[in-house]
């Protein structure tokens, strides 16, 4: 049985080392202490339809936030993100449908009269990566 395991583990170890740590700073928030709502999207499918692969909600302080997406296979990753800035849990727009609060995307991606697509917004994850995302 013990050796069963340490063969388990030999073939397993190489499944590890292709696992990488998406690190991320938003910057550009409000002053105030504010909830930061963060969307990882693993494709332009699920993007599109607003699928989580995973999401956080971190703190803002003093404009700025720091977490990490950590074990992530390779591939390409997209973001989007927004600070709740009156504490209601969503992005609120106006009547024309433009965010009324601050929010961004990977690569500070930026659309035309709507969000980005997957494509300008994704990142390539092949190993730890580091990125920062301007608040606008």
């Amino acid at each position: 049985m013990h050796k069963l395991s340490l063969a388990a583990a030999a073939l397993l170890a190489p499944l590890g080392a292709l696992a990488a740590d998406l690190q991320l700073s938003v910057v550009d928030g409000p002053a105030a202490t504010t909830p930061l709502y963060v969307a990882l999207f693993d494709s332009a499918q699920n993007y599109d339809s607003n699928k989580t692969l995973a999401a956080q909600i971190v703190q803002m302080n003093h404009g700025t936030a720091k977490l990490s997406f950590p074990g992530l296979a390779p591939g390409r990753y997209a973001l989007r993100v927004f600070a709740d800035e009156n504490g209601n849990g969503k992005l609120d727009t106006n009547l024309m449908g433009m965010p009324t609060e601050r929010y961004g995307f990977s690569n500070d991606a930026k659309g035309n009269r709507a969000a980005p697509g997957f494509d300008a917004a994704a990142l390539q994850v092949d190993a730890n990566v580091q990125t920062v995302i301007h608040l606008r």
